[in-house]
């Protein structure tokens, strides 16, 4: 999340193509890059345990986001969609096993 963030910020050449093809304008890629850097710091600072589940929600909607706007675009391409796919995968993986004291305890229990 972090290295993508940088280079939608920087608009570096292969993020602009991909932007591009799929119908985005370029000012899209600096509020992702920006909220994906920002993400990148809320898990990673200790406490602000409702500000990482969010960070969590935000990178797993861009994730599934950025798969459903290449499956929209016919762009069937093995880094399309295993990039999107793995990025999910590794979203959910990283928010199901992250540390207890990460955690927000549930109403329910």
């Amino acid at each position: 999340m972090f290295s993508s963030g940088l280079q939608q910020i920087f608009r570096q050449k292969d993020m602009v193509d991909m932007v591009s093809a799929l119908g985005y304008p370029m000012y899209f890629m600096t509020i992702l890059g920006v909220w994906k850097i920002l993400g990148v710091i809320a898990v990673l600072l200790p406490g602000f345990k409702i500000v990482k589940e969010w960070a969590y929600a935000g990178f797993f909607f861009v994730m599934t986001g950025a798969l459903i706007s290449h499956i929209a675009c016919n762009d069937f391409g093995v880094k399309a969609m295993l990039g999107p796919i793995f990025q999910t995968l590794f979203i959910i993986l990283s928010w199901y096993f992250r540390p207890p004291s990460r955690k927000i305890p549930s109403l329910l229990t």
